[in-house]
């Protein structure tokens, strides 16, 4: 039989036993954990010692950039914690982390009258000269805007203007605008802050260099200063603005990725991994991006702990370090546990934010999806029981090359990005009880996972 056909024919033969699995068998393993189910929800949705966590985190050790005191702080209670909690193999693996520092800087209007603007500096960014850079500001929307008045940019400020369309469209701008803007000449470059809604909050984030093209400062300023600035463009006014920067680099720093385990009954080396990055900005208290994803995972193992639930196989809870600024966290930990990765039977990451949930994104075999999707049937209850196409996320990707599969936790996100990356990430931001749902919809799927019969997961 030539490959092709055979191929065909796997693939019909996978698509009926899914298909028989799907609408009997599946079905009725899974309702086998309906009643753990329900008592695992109604647990969860009762514990008010999961939000005062949260709130801890963020309120003792605030932002946590890497290579930070806060960060490593913070790092050392929670392992303090996980260890008093009674869970297992509670330990930090080393990490490597580059360390960038904001310093001092400021934003100023002078022409055509002065004001200063609000403003943050973009991670990875050089540092102005010690007197700053004043110059003449060009607005343009896009990138191709740009090509178009590229000879008008040579030596001013680019502001680059780009409306908020989605996150993974409109990021470029930040992540490439100062290479695009130094092609032309520019001295510096600025960027409308990457979001949808803003109340003169800055937006933070990554950005980087391309090799061959000179390095120029790079910074946000809010939507409502940028939107100001390319009407006084329109209007036909000179544009001035003073840039101060004090960014740079520092010698990387020693952190750690934190892992602690719920160990298996039957078969402990396989693993369920539920977690978050525990690094963030150097803003707000990275309350959403990632202290919320990462506590719930935590309090999601705990809960299952303190109620007596033991699967057949491991649940670890593991909070990476460096996803913001680097990712070295996630390639430690792929690196320190390469040869148990075919034991990894599903890895779960919570990066978008805690507000209410909505189900899982899954990246894996048919058969998996089909079963993780009658798994999400027990969530029905609180409204988080979709399964859909996609569950690849930044700490978790290094896994995907050595086929475990992998599941990021879905929610509401309307307003994950007034606050992202922003001074507003803070535990205020975030609802107790949607957060104790985020908790209740990752127990109940690290639970089963971790329990259910062989040969349907992975």
């Amino acid at each position: 039989m030539k490959a092709t056909s055979m191929h065909l024919a796997r693939s019909i033969i996978l698509c009926v036993v899914v298909s028989f699995l799907s609408g009997g068998e599946l079905e009725q393993i899974v309702q086998r954990y309906k009643e753990d189910a329900d008592k695992i929800i109604s647990t969860c949705l009762k514990s008010d010692e999961s939000f005062n966590r949260l709130a801890y985190v963020c309120d003792t050790f605030g932002p946590r950039l890497s290579g930070s005191r806060n960060l490593e702080n913070a790092i050392d209670w929670i392992l303090a914690e996980m260890a008093s909690d009674g869970l297992k193999n509670v330990h930090g693996e080393p990490v490597m982390v580059p360390r960038w520092v904001r310093g001092e800087e400021s934003a100023r209007l002078l022409e055509p009258y002065e004001k200063n603007l609000t403003m943050l500096g973009l991670g990875g960014s050089i540092t102005t000269p010690e007197e700053g850079i004043e110059a003449e500001v060009l607005v343009v929307s896009s990138f191709e805007e740009l090509e178009e008045m590229g000879k008008d940019a040579a030596g001013k400020i680019v502001l680059f203007d780009a409306p908020f369309t989605t996150y993974g469209e409109t990021v470029k701008y930040r992540y490439g605008g100062a290479t695009a803007a130094a092609k032309h000449g520019a001295v510096a470059s600025l960027i409308r802050s990457v979001g949808p809604y803003s109340m003169n909050t800055a937006h933070t984030g990554g950005m980087g260099y391309q090799d061959g093209v000179p390095k120029i400062p790079h910074a946000a300023i809010t939507i409502e200063d940028a939107a100001m600035l390319h009407r006084l463009q329109e209007y036909g006014e000179r544009i001035v603005v003073m840039l101060k920067m004090d960014a740079h680099f520092k010698e990387d720093a020693p952190s750690r990725n934190v892992l602690a385990e719920l160990r298996g009954s039957e078969k402990p080396e396989e693993v369920v991994v539920v977690g978050g990055h525990i690094d963030s900005w150097d803003v707000g208290q990275g309350a959403h991006d990632d202290a919320g994803g990462c506590v719930a995972a935590w309090e999601a193992v705990r809960i299952l702990k303190e109620m007596g639930f033991r699967p057949r196989r491991t649940i670890r809870v593991v909070l990476w370090t460096n996803e913001e600024n680097g990712g070295r966290g996630s390639k430690a930990y792929r690196d320190a546990h390469k040869d148990e990765l075919d034991k990894h039977i599903l890895a779960i990451e919570s990066d978008h934010g805690v507000f209410r949930p909505t189900g899982f994104g899954f990246t894996g075999s048919e058969l998996a999806m089909s079963a993780h999707r009658e798994i999400a049937k027990l969530l029905e209850s609180i409204g988080a029981d979709s399964v859909i196409e996609g569950g690849v996320e930044a700490d978790t990707s290094p896994l995907e090359e050595y086929g475990v599969p992998l599941m990021s936790l879905e929610v509401d996100g309307s307003r994950y990005f007034w606050y992202h990356h922003t001074h507003a990430d803070a535990i205020d931001k975030v609802n107790p009880e949607e957060f104790k749902r985020c908790i209740a919809t990752l127990a109940v799927m690290a639970y089963v996972a971790a329990d259910f019969p062989d040969g349907y997961l992975r």
